[in-house]
């Protein structure tokens, strides 16, 4: 599985190369501003999907769906330990099968 610390600058870099005209559009602006036009189109496409921009991230660089799943089961208990909820009742409140 794809360590935590790689997944977001994978997914950017991953999603920047699947839209060649953003970096077209781009090529003027300095690497700070390009990197944040990239991150809002990124979190654009999200949104335009239903998606939060974390989910899209994890499907962008899920090598099957079975690491996808895991990845994002990874996440969700992530957040059930920083809410204090158990894993069943975190499931339970957000409609996840366990």
């Amino acid at each position: 599985m794809i360590p935590k610390e790689s997944r977001n600058e994978l997914a950017l870099d991953t999603f920047i190369k699947g839209h060649p005209e953003l970096i077209e559009e781009m090529k003027d602006l300095s690497h700070e501003d390009r990197q944040q036009q990239i991150l809002w189109a990124f979190e654009d496409e999200a949104q335009s999907r239903g998606l939060e921009a974390w989910e899209l991230a994890l499907e962008l660089i899920a090598r099957s769906p079975e690491e996808l799943a895991a990845m994002r089961r990874e996440v969700h208990q992530e957040v059930a330990e920083a809410l204090d909820m158990s894993w069943e009742e975190y499931c339970s409140f957000n409609d996840i099968a366990v």
